[in-house]
């Protein structure tokens, strides 16, 4: 899972970053081009481990309690989460990287990896910080610290991936199974990336985020993944155009910085599927890679606050913190996001960005390889879904049974739906309703019809399949649909636990 990434980020999906390991793992798989995630970290990781909607596991926002109890900051004891579901069934389960689905408290470790299934774990309990220096940092269930001078978190989570590989037994006992979550904190914010992989990207943006969305936008249609008729949505007003813009050479440096996150995380993802080659493991397992919500055009001032952003590097430097121009971002002692222009070429063709639920929010890429699972290769997979489907999925690919109770408690019924017919060729029903809400921004779509509302909004309603990038709402020329849609929105929000942002909100 990669963490802040848009849809169109990755060279599979029209990105001019180079992801070699990501392109070959989609030449071998299917891509799905119409797969969502929740809008935000915590959710999406919460309803990724438990098939149901993040309210539901208890992580309705973040990893800390808002006071109801879809809003809790802990996944709920109801809930039955991947690692738990799979070590029940013989499974070695191992994760590496980044949990956000508990409170970041170095006391409590009741909700920890280690404590809800995983065998092995290394990596943090809070969302993205320093990758020089991450705090949270854990080993199984003891804090850590990082260590040796060339240490870089993307780079760590992969060594310690594959070192839980390297583990795991061989010869006769190499039947065993294993389950692997890696969990990057690549591409989020802040700017930090290796000095040579950032200099092969600077002087690459220097024609701009306009230019960049349009190139995006045509190999999107060369790759058959975004249909011709749908328009760019036009660029976020709160984007400058390029050639308005001052500052180019900072710019470009923000996002060649990104693009190295990228491409680090991509070299690493090699890495780990080399190792399972050298297992003799990669006929039979399966690989999923996706985006826990769309880019992020979250803004860091030099006077932000946060628990988790360093004052200085590890050397003893202050760190200069926040988006200014006359400090070019990567090293370890700046503290920078690519901000709304970039992200917004980021979840090219589509609009709004992580935390809403219109499409440039919730789009992510999902690929899917499965040698023994999945005959057709290269293909693409129109079929709607969502991240609760992936439990299901892996459930009955894996041939085990969601229990009835865990730890003597009676669990939730999973809301997700197996895509094991779709890996066969087959397709789920078109019609099934999907929801989102996340601080108020709310959506639900079915079938071609999506309605989606912005925090304290109208509902806007589009016809996905001839306006996917929502640029021509018909909420007034369809009011049946839009009545009928929010309908089901509100009694899906009062089952799950859904309160009112208003009145949870953190102050």
């Amino acid at each position: 899972m990669a963490d802040d990434m848009g849809f169109s980020d990755i060279g599979p999906y029209g990105s001019e970053i180079p992801t070699p390991n990501l392109d070959r793992l989609a030449a071998e798989g299917r891509r799905f081009t119409q797969f969502y995630n929740t809008a935000r970290c915590s959710p999406t990781r919460a309803a990724l481990l438990t098939g149901v909607y993040p309210h539901q596991a208890g992580v309705g926002h973040l990893n800390r309690d808002l006071g109801a109890p879809g809003y809790r900051g802990e996944l709920a004891e109801v809930t039955v989460t991947l690692a738990e579901l799979l070590g029940s069934a013989g499974y070695t389960t191992l994760m590496s990287g980044k949990w956000h689905v508990t409170s970041p408290s170095l006391t409590d470790d009741r909700n920890w990896p280690r404590q809800r299934g995983f065998d092995r774990f290394y990596g943090t309990l809070t969302g993205g910080g320093n990758f020089f220096n991450p705090a949270t940092l854990i080993l199984d269930d003891t804090p850590i610290q990082a260590e040796g001078d060339r240490y870089h978190y993307t780079d760590a989570i992969s060594d310690r991936a594959v070192e839980f590989l390297d583990d795991l037994p061989t010869g006769e006992a190499a039947t065993a199974p294993f389950f692997l979550y890696v969990a990057y904190t690549a591409p989020h914010w802040p700017l930090h990336a290796w000095p040579d992989d950032v200099a092969t990207h600077v002087g690459g943006y220097l024609d701009g985020w306009d230019v960049l969305r349009e190139r995006r936008r045509q190999r999107l249609i060369d790759l058959g993944m975004i249909d011709a008729g749908w328009v760019l949505s036009t660029r976020d007003p709160d984007a400058a155009a390029w050639e308005d813009g001052d500052h180019t050479i900072w710019e470009d440096r923000r996002m060649a910085v990104y693009a190295a996150q990228v491409e680090q995380m991509d070299r690493g993802i090699g890495r780990i599927l080399a190792k399972v080659r050298a297992l003799g493991a990669e006929a039979n397992t399966l690989v999923l890679f996706l985006s826990d919500n769309g880019g992020s055009a979250e803004l860091i001032s030099p006077d932000s606050r946060n628990p988790v952003f360093p004052t200085e590097t590890r050397d003893g430097r202050p760190i200069r913190l926040g988006n200014v121009p006359e400090i070019l971002p990567g090293d370890e002692d700046t503290y920078q996001s690519y901000g709304v222009a970039w992200a917004n070429a980021s979840n090219t063709p589509f609009r709004r960005f992580k935390h809403w639920v219109h499409e440039g929010g919730i789009a992510t890429p999902l690929i899917v390889s499965w040698p023994t699972g999945i005959a057709s290769r290269g293909e693409l997979e129109q079929t709607p879904a969502h991240v609760i489907d992936l439990l299901p999925t892996i459930a009955e690919a894996t041939g085990t049974t969601y229990p009835a109770r865990r730890n003597g408690v009676a669990t939730i019924p999973l809301e997700g739906e197996s895509l094991i017919p779709v890996f066969e060729g087959g397709a789920m029903m078109p019609d099934r309703p999907l929801y989102w809400e996340h601080e108020g921004n709310r959506a639900i779509r079915r079938g071609r019809w999506k309605l989606v509302a912005p925090y304290q909004g109208e509902w806007e309603l589009y016809d996905l399949q001839v306006d996917r990038t929502e640029t021509s709402d018909l909420a007034a020329q369809r009011p049946a649909i839009a009545a009928e849609l929010s309908g089901l929105w509100e009694s899906w929000a009062a089952r799950v636990g859904v309160v009112p942002w208003q009145d949870v909100r953190p102050r």
